[in-house]
């Protein structure tokens, strides 16, 4: 039990920015210069195997909950943004945890990867999460409530993957006509209550059950608690046992749970890649709060690929301050945990796709393995 607690404390002291350069616009790896600027962290631009990348988090929680990964090599390219609630614990291990276990599912089908090789790396890494919060239960409590959003890409030859839980999204870039527009297309499937088609779906699943969605505080929330039905972790909303005290009496149900309400099943989908696709957004919800799919895109395609990322949080950060009728300078001085009642954390991960090393199955040798910054 006191082995467990350590592992999980010892993800805070996890060295972030794996590959970084010390000198020079990028590393033998293909990583641009990690950089920080008060609250963000951000790399402007790097290279993985079909192509160029930007990168950047902004930090509003008083301990940061996001987290995110960019993993290239022999099995192509893993992308994740992990959007943590109720504490950085789950999205931590997630990070830490589930590129492992989709790196290992692969190896069993000599690198193939599909639907069912993400599918199981998702569970592994739930069934991982529970096994962890079961340790911890008497000495940690309170990490049965936390939970993480899990937006992950796959790009596998010439195919996306797509799988998510939870309200983190991507949008794809796609040029159109011959006039150089672009597109915005939503690839992901959110898990929000806001949606009218997940509250029929939640409501479908618990038919006796009239609160299985209640608004609250102007949103519409999962038992009148979580806006998101599916996650990492999470458990008080999963398993009756861990629904009690000692935890916080806010998650505790006044009825009894005879099926999970949350789930940990994400929904995933294949995107074959043609050449008018130009680039992919991979962004949580602190993003898209203050930005529409269009103008995200807009904001990537016209300008200089590098910086993207940072651009686009900039781009939210302005909106956020223009709702509260005050100036963006003014928002930047405001210090995390005060910030987030004006935004949550933002991360922002934007591939571009170099269709001429997607056709030919390039290689990216030796490497790549990035993950932001677990504290700014």
């Amino acid at each position: 039990m006191l082995q467990a607690l350590m592992n999980l404390l010892s993800l805070c002291f996890r060295p972030f920015g794996l590959g970084s350069c010390t000198s020079g616009k990028f590393d033998s790896a293909g990583v641009g210069r990690e950089k920080r600027d008060g609250l963000l962290w951000y790399r402007d631009t790097g290279r993985y195997g079909s192509g160029d990348f930007s990168m950047a988090v902004m930090q509003a929680n008083q301990v940061l909950e996001d987290q995110c990964q960019i993993e290239s090599g022999s099995f192509g390219t893993f992308v994740g943004v992990y959007d943590g609630h109720g504490g950085p614990d789950a999205s931590r291990y997630v990070c830490d945890h589930l590129f492992r276990h989709f790196q290992a599912i692969s190896a069993e089908t000599q690198g193939v990867v599909t639907s069912e090789t993400i599918q199981r790396a998702f569970q592994a890494t739930e069934e991982g999460f529970t096994a962890l919060v079961s340790e911890l239960w008497t000495t940690y409590p309170q990490v049965a409530t936390t939970g993480s959003c899990c937006l992950v890409g796959v790009i596998f030859q010439q195919t996306l993957f797509v799988a998510n839980l939870g309200d983190s999204r991507v949008v794809l870039g796609k040029k159109v006509g011959s006039t150089g527009e672009i597109a915005a297309i939503q690839l992901s499937t959110e898990h929000n209550a806001n949606i009218e088609a997940i509250r029929h779906e939640l409501k479908e699943l618990h038919p006796s059950d009239p609160q299985i969605v209640v608004f609250k505080h102007g949103v519409w929330r999962v038992k009148g608690i979580i806006q998101v039905s599916r996650s990492i972790g999470d458990l008080y909303m999963k398993h009756v046992q861990y629904n009690r005290e000692p935890i916080n009496g806010k998650f505790r149900l006044p009825e009894p749970m005879n099926m999970p309400i949350l789930s940990a099943n994400p929904t995933i989908i294949s995107h074959p890649l043609h050449p008018n696709d130009s680039f992919l957004i991979f962004a949580s919800d602190g993003l898209w709060e203050h930005l529409s799919n269009e103008k995200a895109v807009d904001i990537v395609h016209s300008y200089p690929h590098a910086g993207s990322a940072k651009r686009l949080v900039k781009a939210a950060l302005q909106e956020a301050a223009r709702k509260r009728e005050m100036r963006y300078s003014d928002l930047r001085r405001i210090d995390k945990k005060v910030r987030r009642h004006f935004h949550d954390d933002i991360t922002v991960i934007v591939l571009f796709l170099n269709h001429d090393l997607i056709s030919r199955g390039t290689v990216q040798d030796p490497p790549l393995s990035v993950r932001s910054a677990l504290e700014h």
